[in-house]
């Protein structure tokens, strides 16, 4: 097996309608010595199709049954001839100098283990809504919050492979926070950073984005706290995630997508007619949230009120 410095890591599932952009973006990275290593997670759309379509002998297709993020995730890194990850998603969109500078930085500093940055945030239109600024840099401000937020943007790390192997990978029991369960335990093994600029462009899209943790059961959150603090997911602890997971029903998910929009054009990206007609949406998903019609009512308020309220939180 032929290795190469940088294995970009795509887990895909049912991502036809974004893959190719980010696929694109990939390939037209300054830095081109490099795989990308896309796992077809059992796609039941054209993503296929999408993945034919690209000839670049630097793409590397797994196909298998859907088994989950965590799941496809450990097939690629046991399957990547790279020295170093760059994780990827399938709806987000490379800056092209990414690949180049995250090289540099780990073979200028091989003490540090994982690298991640800042991201621009775009609507599921491509419309930017925010740049999302990390919560620690440092190593030192990274490890003093791990416990009281997720560091990085997961779509945005840069890690050594064999670190990452050596912890055990993803958990493939921890539902929705296998990034945030993995990087306590990696970071015990080397220094962590973030870049102070975004890399990346994630986007917003109803079907891959995380909803905001006060909507999720109160049973999940209580298992997850345990989880993390414990750093060990039963079996069945695993099923249970799973399952408080899956309580999340389409609607209060969707109502949940448009409230996140929402906020972003009120809070990071003053819009409030665009802030609005997200609440609508959420509001017909969910008609009897209250939280959706505070914020209506915030976007009539003057944005430097707003501002103070959101500096209240």
């Amino acid at each position: 097996m032929t290795e190469v410095p940088i294995t970009v890591l795509m887990p895909a599932y049912n991502a036809a309608q974004y893959i190719a952009e980010a696929i694109q973006s990939v390939l037209e990275q300054t830095f081109t010595n490099f795989e990308l290593l896309i796992v077809n997670d059992g796609s039941t759309d054209h993503t296929s199709n999408v993945l034919a379509s690209f000839t670049d002998p630097r793409i590397r297709v797994i196909n298998q049954v859907n088994g989950g993020v965590s799941v496809a995730l450990n097939a690629g890194l046991r399957e990547a001839r790279g020295t170093y990850i760059a994780r990827f998603d399938a709806d987000d969109v490379c800056y092209p100098y990414r690949l180049e500078q995250q090289y540099l930085f780990m073979q200028a500093n091989p003490d540090y283990v994982v690298i991640g940055s800042d991201a621009d945030y775009m609507s599921e239109e491509g419309e930017f809504l925010f740049t999302y600024n990390n919560t620690g840099y440092s190593n030192e401000e990274i490890k003093s919050r791990i416990n009281d937020y997720c560091p990085f943007v997961h779509s945005s790390v840069f890690y050594a492979r064999k670190s990452v192997l050596d912890v055990g990978g993803y958990e493939p029991r921890a539902h929705s926070f296998e990034d945030y369960f993995l990087w306590v335990k990696l970071i015990k093994y080397g220094k962590v950073c973030n870049f102070r600029q975004p890399l990346i462009k994630v986007r917003f899209n109803p079907s891959s984005v995380t909803v905001d943790e006060k909507d999720r059961t109160p049973r999940f959150n209580e298992l997850k706290k345990k989880a993390m603090q414990n750093g060990h997911i039963s079996e069945e602890e695993g099923i249970e995630l799973l399952i408080n997971t899956r309580k999340l029903n389409p609607d209060k998910k969707l109502g949940s997508y448009h409230r996140m929009i929402a906020k972003k054009y009120l809070w990071n990206n003053y819009q409030p007619a665009k802030a609005r007609r997200h609440l609508l949406s959420s509001l017909k998903h969910e008609p009897l949230k209250r939280t959706s019609y505070l914020l209506y009512f915030f976007s009539f308020l003057p944005q430097r009120l707003i501002r103070k309220i959101y500096n209240m939180k």
